[in-house]
C-alpha cells in the first residue's frame, strides 16, 4: 500500500522560505506522477506542481511559477517542495500526492484525478 506523509509547515514571514518534505512508501510503479496541492479555506483545491517521472516534465501554475521549485531524494523516497518568496494568499494547506501510474502532467484541470495516493495536508500560513 502507498503511503505519502507531508511535513515542513509552518508560520512564515511575507517573503520567506519553507521546504515542504513528501515521504512515501510502498511506491512500487516504474512510472507515476507526483503533485503538490493546495486548498485555503473557502477555495477549491489548487495543483501548484505536477512533476511526471515518464516524460521528466514539471508542471508549475502561473500562481507559484518562479518561487516554487520541485526536487527529490530518491535514495530517502522523499519529494521537496522549495517555496520562497512567500506571499499571504500562499497560505493554505498543503498536500502531497501521487498517481501511482504513468501520468503526464499536460493538463492541469485532470491533476487530481490522476492521483490515486494522498498524504495527510500540512499547514503553510504566511503572515506578519
Amino acid at each position: 500500500e502507498v503511503q505519502l506523509q507531508a511535513s515542513g509547515g509552518g508560520l512564515v514571514q511575507p517573503g520567506g522560505s519553507l521546504r515542504l518534505s513528501c515521504t512515501a512508501s510502498g511506491v512500487t510503479a516504474d512510472d507515476y506522477a507526483i503533485g503538490w496541492f493546495r486548498q485555503a479555506p473557502g477555495k477549491e483545491r489548487e495543483g501548484v506542481i505536477c512533476f511526471s517521472s515518464s516524460d521528466g516534465n514539471t508542471y508549475y501554475a502561473d500562481s507559484v511559477k518562479g518561487r516554487f521549485t520541485i526536487s527529490s531524494d530518491n535514495a530517502k523516497n522523499t519529494v521537496y517542495l522549495q517555496m520562497n518568496s512567500l506571499k499571504p494568499e500562499d497560505t493554505a494547506v498543503y498536500y502531497c500526492a501521487a498517481s501511482g501510474y504513468s501520468y503526464y502532467c499536460t493538463e492541469p484541470s485532470t491533476y487530481s484525478y490522476a492521483m490515486s495516493y494522498w498524504g495527510k495536508g500540512t499547514q503553510v500560513t504566511v503572515s506578519s
